[in-house]
């Protein structure tokens, strides 16, 4: 079990092995929450305002997932000849 030392300004160290199983790198932001005694902390990912869809945007993908759950499908090619690209 790998163990940090709290540093000078409240700095912890995460241990290479759980950085690269978790995908962590440097500038990545995490939340720290405090659970009965233990601290918890769950990597993030900020995204622009940007890059928010819109209603009709998640309506739209929403409806996609329920189609792929039971397979419902149509392949990129039958597509684009649909939509005549």
């Amino acid at each position: 079990m790998p163990i940090s030392k709290l540093g000078q300004r409240r700095q912890v160290v995460i241990p290479k092995e759980i950085c690269e199983a978790l995908g962590l790198h440097e500038g990545d932001f995490l939340e720290v929450t405090r659970q009965r005694g233990t601290i918890i902390l769950k990597p993030k990912k900020l995204v622009d305002a940007d890059e928010l869809l819109t209603s009709e945007e998640e309506k739209l993908v929403r409806t996609g997932e329920a189609a792929l759950k039971p397979g419902k499908h149509v392949r990129w090619d039958e597509l684009k000849q649909q939509l005549n690209l």
